[in-house]
C-alpha cells in the first residue's frame, strides 16, 4: 500500500490553485507497488507496470496495403505499361516465384510481397485483359506496400509504463502476440458520506432529509476510473464515531474519500475528525463549485474530503481527486484539454479562482459550434449535471464571458474516462 507522509499537503497559503494542488500531490504521492499479471481480456483500463517490449516487427514482413497487382517500379513507363500477370498471392500464402522483368502478381491485401515487387497498384486502377493487365503512370515507388517494421520495430517499446491501457493498446499488444501484461494493483479507496440529514436510498425519508447521491455518485466515478471502490455507507455527524471509521478505514485502503463536513460550520466534524488519527490541512482551493476540499493523511493512507453539494462533489473528484488517484494507479496522464466553442451566455466571475461552468453545446446557424448555460447555477442541481454536455472552464485571469466570446469546453466523458 502507498505510505504518505505526514508532511506532503502541507500548505501555507489561503487559496490553493488546482493546478499547484495536482502538482503537489504528483511529488508527494507514490504509486501502488504491488504488480498483477492479467490476460488481455481483463487489461482494459489497467495501469502499464513496466515498459513492454515487442518480441516481433508490426508487420513482421513486407506486406500489400491493398487488392491489386505487385509489380516492379523499374518497369513502369511514362505511358501505360503493359504486364503479364505470372500467378496471384492471397494473405497467408507463401510467395513462390519472384516477379521478374515486365510482369505483375495479382495480389490480396495483407498478402507478403513476392521477391522483386516493390510497388501494389490498386485493382480499380488496372485495366484487366487476359493473362495482361494495363496501368496507368504516376504510381510512386513502394506505393501500397507496407514495410517489415513500419508500425513497430522488433525490440520497441509497445507499451510504456504508466499507460492506462485502452481497447487501442489491448489491440497492439495482441498484435505483437501477448496474452498477459503486467499492470499495477488497482487503488483502493474506501467511500462514505457524512450528515446527520443523508438517508440511504429506499428507505423511508424525513421531513428534513435528502437521499445519499454523492457517495452513488463516487463509487461510479471511481470504477469509471478504474478504482477498487469500497462502499463504506452513511456516517452521522459525530467527531469520535468519524474518527474511529476513518482511522478504521486507513487499513487496507490507498485513499479515503468522503464527501460534506468539510466547511467551517459547527455540525463539520471531518477536520477535528481527520486530526485524532493523522493530519489534515484544510485546502481552501481556487476553484467554484467545491472551493472547501479538505487533503490529508491517515495512517499512510490519503485522505480526501470533498464538500456536500453533488456538483461540487463532481468538479473536486474531476480536478482534484482523479490526478490523486491515477497518480496511485501509477499513470502517466495529462490533464484533458479544453476544446474553443463559442459562448452563448453572459457570465461574471472573481480574478484569481477557476470557474466551471455547465453547459450544452448547440449548432449555430452559421455552423459554429455553442456552449449554452445550464439556466440553474446551483452546485446541489443535479440535473445541471444530466441535462449538459460538460464544464466551461474559465481560468483564473478570466473575469467575465460575453456571447460571442471563447471558451474552453470540457466533456463530460473526457473527464472521467
Amino acid at each position: 500500500m502507498a505510505q504518505l507522509s505526514d508532511d506532503c499537503f502541507a500548505f501555507g497559503g489561503n487559496l490553493l490553485p488546482v493546478e499547484e494542488a495536482a502538482k503537489r500531490m504528483a511529488e508527494h504521492v507514490p504509486p501502488v507497488s504491488e504488480v498483477e499479471r492479467v490476460s488481455l481480456a481483463d487489461a482494459l483500463g489497467r495501469v502499464v507496470a513496466n515498459d513492454v517490449g515487442s518480441a516481433v516487427a508490426l508487420p513482421p514482413f513486407d506486406n500489400s496495403a491493398v487488392d491489386g497487382y505487385a509489380v516492379r517500379h523499374a518497369d513502369l513507363q511514362s505511358g501505360d505499361t503493359t504486364l503479364t500477370v505470372s500467378g496471384r498471392l492471397q494473405a497467408g500464402g507463401r510467395p513462390v516465384k519472384a516477379v521478374g522483368a515486365g510482369e505483375a502478381i495479382r495480389i490480396f491485401t495483407g498478402a507478403p510481397m513476392p521477391e522483386g515487387a516493390d510497388t501494389v497498384f490498386m485493382q480499380e486502377d488496372v485495366n484487366a485483359v487476359g493473362d495482361t493487365i494495363i496501368v496507368p503512370p504516376g504510381l510512386k515507388r513502394g506505393a501500397n506496400r507496407r514495410l517489415t517494421g513500419e508500425d513497430l520495430q522488433r525490440g520497441a517499446v509497445a507499451l510504456p509504463a504508466g499507460r492506462r491501457l485502452t481497447p487501442q493498446d489491448i489491440a497492439l499488444a495482441a498484435a505483437v502476440g501477448l496474452t498477459h501484461i503486467e499492470v499495477r494493483r488497482r487503488p483502493r479507496v474506501a467511500v462514505f458520506s457524512t450528515g446527520d440529514e443523508i438517508v440511504e436510498p429506499g428507505q423511508p425519508l424525513g421531513a428534513a432529509s435528502l437521499y445519499d447521491a454523492n457517495r452513488f455518485l463516487l463509487l461510479a466515478l471511481l470504477r469509471e476510473a478504474g478504482a477498487e471502490a469500497h462502499d463504506l455507507g452513511i456516517l452521522r455527524d459525530d467527531a469520535a464515531k468519524l474518527a474511529g471509521a476513518i482511522g478504521k478505514a486507513a487499513a487496507g485502503h490507498d485513499l479515503i474519500l468522503t464527501s460534506g463536513g468539510v466547511s467551517t460550520g459547527e455540525a463539520d466534524h471531518v477536520k477535528a475528525a481527520v486530526e485524532q488519527v493523522g493530519k489534515l490541512v484544510l485546502w481552501r482551493l481556487a476553484i467554484k463549485p467545491g472551493r472547501p476540499v479538505a487533503m490529508g493523511v491517515v495512517r499512510g493512507a490519503a485522505f480526501a474530503g470533498l464538500p456536500g453539494n453533488p456538483v461540487a462533489v463532481f468538479v473536486t473528484f474531476v480536478h482534484v481527486v482523479r490526478p490523486l488517484l491515477m497518480r496511485l494507479a501509477g499513470a502517466e496522464m495529462a490533464p484533458p484539454a479544453a476544446i474553443p466553442v463559442r459562448a452563448a451566455f453572459s457570465y461574471k466571475k472573481k480574478k484569481g479562482r477557476r470557474e466551471y461552468v455547465r453547459v450544452g453545446l448547440r449548432v449555430a446557424p452559421d455552423g459554429a459550434v455553442e456552449a449554452v448555460k445550464h439556466p440553474q447555477e446551483g452546485a446541489g442541481v443535479i440535473t445541471s449535471l444530466t441535462e449538459t454536455d460538460g464544464l466551461a472552464e474559465l481560468l483564473e485571469d478570466r473575469i467575465e464571458v460575453a456571447p460571442g466570446s471563447n471558451v474552453g469546453f470540457l466533456s463530460y466523458a473526457s473527464l472521467v474516462a
